[in-house]
């Protein structure tokens, strides 16, 4: 089933909601050796449409906490970075969607952050002192980020109050990611299905 029939299909079947579902998107991978580094990879895609909603950012910073708190994001001092406990980290994982580390704290960042936010995919991208913070938040609300070490990427890629076109683009922009890292490229893709959050997943054609 093509992209767009398989989103129509998804909508007819799922029951109206109170609230915008979230549109799914997961690609199943087959015939590769995750145990071996060299077949891991990671990314973040610009979705050609965005998300279709505000994404929670959490910036954590030394030389732009002020300026992070002036834009109403989430902000995690040098000072905090050191004092952080494994359960606020778990926290913190599951209330933001994605982070941005200034570089001169990455390190450290690394060796805190890394092993839980590492395996969600949601490692922070860095930045340099001198960065647009405001530019790099709006670019870091329509990036889907992967961190690629088992045979399932999974992650929203817009909402259903957005075009079905769209989010077909958003989907093929992902899909062209993927297969360019993938050594054998499309044939090691098993399937690829869409879904909405509270909806019934159906399969896309590979």
């Amino acid at each position: 089933m093509e992209i767009i029939e398989a989103l129509k299909k998804c909508m007819e079947n799922s029951k109206k909601r109170n609230f915008a579902q979230t549109w799914d998107l997961i690609i199943n991978l087959r015939g590769i050796d995750f145990s071996k580094p060299e077949n891991r990879f990671s990314g973040n895609i610009i979705l050609p449409h965005g998300k279709g909603k505000k994404t929670k950012v959490c910036v954590i910073t030394d030389s732009k906490v002020s300026e992070a708190k002036k834009l109403n994001i989430g902000v995690i001092t040098k000072d905090e970075l050191k004092k952080i406990t494994k359960p606020e980290i778990k926290k913190i994982a599951q209330q933001y969607d994605y982070f941005l580390g200034e570089t001169t704290l990455m390190a450290q960042i690394g060796k805190t952050l890394g092993p839980v936010l590492g395996p969600k995919g949601k490692m922070p991208r860095p930045f340099p002192p001198t960065a647009n913070l405001e530019g790099m938040i709006k670019s870091g609300e329509n990036t889907f980020s992967l961190n690629v070490k088992n045979p399932v990427i999974q992650g929203a890629v817009g909402n259903e109050g957005m075009k079905n076109e769209h989010i077909e683009e958003n989907i093929n922009a992902i899909i062209s990611f993927v297969v360019e890292k993938l050594p054998k490229g499309r044939q090691q893709i098993n399937n690829i299905v869409v879904k909405l959050t509270m909806g019934k997943a159906i399969k896309v054609r590979v």
